[in-house]
């Protein structure tokens, strides 16, 4: 079958995947059996992989910017491209080219070449991107567009991704995707009626795509019922989230605080936001923009913390104290900058009041109170002592070394324990897929004896 690549003209489009940097293997392939292959990238492809690179490995030159006056030779350079190829492909392909394609959207040199392919030439797309973002309603509804466009899709395969996590998304196998190319070839070229489009697949390819359908229905279906559990779980729930850090003013340019960045607290707030509108994020000072939906309430101190949670805590179901709350305070604060260090040789500090530990004494039945804790030694312990001593429901133990830096970072790694002190570890993650975990946790402990 692959003879038929022999003196075929292959127009091969990169994106911005991170899976572009096996494109040069796909031309090389290609080559090897006789085609000839040009070339078009997005910008964000370039990111990824050079174009001298795959210049290089087709022997041709490469399409990086719609307005090159170099690629100008013939006038409308892309049309003329667009007709000279016996067969388009697009690997890889990712989400946002799948939009513009969908939406006819020309606003680069590969979209604007590929909606002028004459319809007698065949486009195959092999998208490649993260699990989540492969799901996405509008990624579907755009593989679907093209499909019904009559576009074939080579469907990513599952394993592990660049984000670390596991899932389908994957760019096709290059070995796959020479088949696919080969196999759409040699149909075109007999002229077969749409019905009879493609070959009688290898019972591998067969199995693999049902697995590759069933996968993605029961991951769909699994989506939907976790959906709907949230949303029932938080229906008239009354939901407070703390997040960043609290500042203690030592005179009016000086003072003392921590490095919580909020992303946690505030990814949290976006979770539950996706079941409930009622949710109230009281944050500390940080650089994150306001979310929207979200009634936000910013404080400064541990005391402007304690007087908003404590007003807001006989009205709420639910309050997550994710907030990195500053244990002490300056027991003297000064009106006027101090000039020199003179001036303060000692500071003196006095403890903040423990919000965690009032709302828990405050706690009536029915409400849930979710602590954070970091700890550098006897972890575990420590956390379970603070689930008693503050009387809450769950507690997230943030894992602080060398290798997970937690304040700051996109990226965390936890410990969970609930009222049950039942531990459960979760390995290092986006705060935003944690933030997911934690919400999950606080709907599970409600259904707990």
């Amino acid at each position: 079958m692959h003879n038929i690549l022999k003196n075929k003209k292959i127009l091969l489009g990169v994106t911005g995947s991170i899976a572009a940097f096996k494109s040069p293997m796909i031309v090389r392939e290609l080559t090897k059996l006789g085609a000839e292959v040009k070339v078009v990238m997005t910008p964000s492809a370039c990111q990824f992989v050079t174009p001298i690179t795959l210049s290089s490995v087709s022997k041709n030159s490469v399409v990086t910017d719609m307005f090159d006056l170099s690629s100008q030779n013939d006038g409308a350079w892309h049309i003329h491209l667009a007709h000279w190829c016996d067969l388009a492909i697009i690997a890889p392909c990712s989400a946002t080219t799948l939009g513009k394609l969908a939406c006819g959207i020309a606003d680069n040199a590969l979209v604007a070449v590929f909606m002028a392919i004459p319809r007698n030439i065949p486009i195959l797309v092999a998208p490649a991107m993260d699990t989540t973002m492969f799901e996405f309603p509008s990624t579907q509804k755009n593989i679907q567009t093209l499909e019904e466009w009559g576009i074939d899709i080579i469907p990513p395969e599952k394993g592990e991704l660049a984000s670390g996590l596991c899932g389908l998304g994957r760019l096709a196998e290059i070995p796959n995707i020479i088949n696919e190319i080969s196999t759409k070839l040699v149909n075109s070229s007999t002229g077969l009626p749409a019905v009879l489009d493609k070959p009688l697949e290898p019972i591998e390819d067969a199995i693999y795509k049902d697995k590759f359908q069933a996968e993605l229905e029961l991951t769909q279906m699994k989506n939907s019922i976790f959906e709907q559990k949230m949303k029932e779980f938080f229906k008239n729930k009354n939901v407070v989230v703390t997040a960043g850090p609290t500042i203690e003013k030592i005179d009016p340019v000086r003072f003392i605080s921590n490095s919580s960045s909020g992303k946690m607290g505030y990814a949290i707030a976006n979770e539950i936001a996706k079941y409930t509108q009622n949710v109230i994020l009281v944050s500390g000072p940080v650089n994150i923009p306001k979310p929207n939906g979200i009634q936000v309430i910013g404080v400064e101190s541990a005391d402007d913390m304690y007087r908003v949670v404590d007003e807001l805590f006989a009205n709420t179901d639910i309050l997550i104290m994710s907030a990195a709350v500053a244990d002490f305070t300056p027991k003297h604060k000064y009106d006027n900058k101090i000039k020199n260090s003179s001036e303060l040789t000692t500071l003196e500090l006095m403890p903040n009041v423990d919000i965690l530990e009032k709302m828990g004494k405050k706690k009536k039945q029915g409400q849930i109170l979710v602590g954070f804790a970091l700890e550098t030694e006897n972890e575990i312990e420590n956390a379970k002592k603070k689930i008693a001593e503050k009387n809450l429901d769950l507690i997230v133990l943030n894992k602080l070394s060398d290798s997970n830096q937690v304040f700051g970072s996109d990226e965390n790694e936890i410990i969970i324990l609930d009222k049950s002190l039942e531990v459960t570890e979760f390995g290092k993650a986006k705060k935003s897929e944690l933030a997911k975990i934690i919400v999950e946790s606080i709907e599970k402990i409600s259904t707990k004896p």
